[in-house]
């Protein structure tokens, strides 16, 4: 592949590989690797044509770049062939208006980015076309690639398993016994992946797939590999475009392995480096208390760092206590400003069927990111006259087994001050009318 774009380790050592070479930390220094583009060959389209390029593919509905990733593939990875791309037209999700929500929780100009609505059902599917499209455009090469594995919290599981379906390559997922939701162990299952439920947590799965990926012949798929974020870093420059090519004031997003908020970091300062906006948005991340390293790193000024056990969750899919991509998280939020705020499990709950009372289906993890910027607004740090993006990460339909507990009242939550139930009576005019 052209050398257009490559790896390089974070840490500034000067290591750097091929961006099809299969390996994830530095040699030298054990640092993660970035994808770096070549920005001054970049430059040298005007950030007024960029628009213009992006804004037509925007519209198209057919071929590669209808694709909300593709549709930046000079951004993404430029050297992968179009033959070998795997896409399953991700990305260009809509970017919603809540404002009755937003007064309810004191930010009056409330926008939702849906990422759920997605082949797969969560933003992982952004990721996960470029990673596999690499290991296609590698398989078709002659490499001895023979699987693609990941562990998950069930996002990433049914993203790879799709996509890897797709391109017809086999898929390992690694998943932490009984803590993945019912709708998101299925999606695997049904894309013919091999799924492996290991007795341990996320992080126990994590250490495992970095073992067993030692292996070349299998590649590893989750977030410490750079070709993720890639993907990933689609969504703020989508915000972005969707505001007229204005950058919003904040972002908040869930926070789990923290590959979401570096890949989120990565695209808006690309953008601002090639001038396509004037100024960054502020970013907020927000984990829960049952699973909250970086909040505690936060509080310390990110002087210290210490995973945690992750405790049970309603937000399962941050249920995570050793994020990989923390060291490049950390960067992202020293250079964007950024905050760490921490939910509790009855205020994500109540959050969460406060905004479906709004029109919106959240997922557990969104209710996480719509309680904090909630906090954040109550403090004084999000101020009124803000315009605030909350990046709602997956589907609710993958929870809903999660919502059925909260309204049929076998939640642990205790108010269910939006608790909603069927009302049981008879077939007849006369008995409706009485109940309403």
């Amino acid at each position: 592949m052209k050398e257009n774009s490559w790896l390089e380790c974070i840490r500034g050592c000067g290591v750097k590989h091929a961006i099809d070479e299969m390996i994830y930390q530095c040699e030298r220094c054990g640092g993660l690797l970035d994808v770096v583009h070549d920005v001054e060959a970049l430059k040298r389209r005007p950030a007024l044509e960029w628009k213009e390029l992006f804004a037509q593919r925007a519209g198209l509905r057919t071929g590669i770049f209808a694709s909300g990733v593709w549709a930046k593939k000079e951004w993404v990875c430029p050297q992968v062939p179009e033959h070998a791309i795997v896409s399953l037209n991700e990305g260009n999700t809509p970017l919603i208006p809540t404002p009755r929500l937003g007064r309810q929780i004191g930010i009056p100009e409330l926008w939702v980015k849906q990422c759920g609505n997605s082949h797969s059902g969560s933003f992982k599917d952004l990721g996960m076309t470029v990673l596999v499209s690499v290991v296609n455009a590698m398989i078709k090469q002659g490499r001895a690639i023979k699987a693609i594995a990941c562990a998950s919290t069930g996002d990433t599981s049914a993203a790879l398993a799709a996509y890897a379906a797709a391109a017809g390559i086999p898929a390992i997922i690694l998943l932490p016994h009984a803590k993945v939701s019912p709708e998101q162990l299925i999606q695997p299952l049904a894309n013919g992946a091999r799924v492996l439920s290991l007795d341990t947590d996320f992080d126990g799965c994590m250490r495992v797939v970095q073992e067993l990926t030692q292996d070349p012949a299998i590649y590893l798929a989750n977030s410490m590999n750079s070709l993720r974020m890639e993907g990933q870093k689609t969504v703020g420059i989508e915000i972005v475009q969707q505001f007229g090519w204005q950058a919003p004031d904040w972002i908040v997003l869930p926070a789990g392995n923290l590959g979401n908020v570096s890949a989120l970091g990565k695209g808006l300062l690309l953008m601002l480096e090639l001038g396509l906006i004037d100024r960054l948005p502020r970013i907020a991340c927000a984990q829960v208390q049952n699973a909250n390293p970086f909040y505690l790193a936060y509080r310390s000024g990110f002087k210290n760092y210490h995973p945690v056990v992750a405790h049970a969750s309603l937000a399962s899919a941050i249920q995570i206590g050793a994020p990989v991509s923390y060291e490049r998280a950390v960067k992202v939020m020293q250079r964007f400003a950024g905050v760490v705020e921490q939910v509790g499990e009855e205020e994500l709950a109540e959050l969460c069927a406060l905004a479906d009372r709004s029109g919106l289906y959240c997922c557990p993890q969104t209710g996480v990111a719509l309680d904090a910027a909630r906090s954040l607004a109550t403090q004084g740090i999000i101020k009124p006259n803000e315009r605030v993006v909350v990046i709602s990460t997956a589907n609710g339909l993958k929870f809903s087994q999660m919502k059925t507990a909260y309204h049929a009242g076998r939640s642990d939550v205790r108010a269910l001050k939006y608790r909603n139930m069927p009302v049981e009576i008879e077939a007849s005019v006369e008995a409706v009318m009485k109940n309403l």
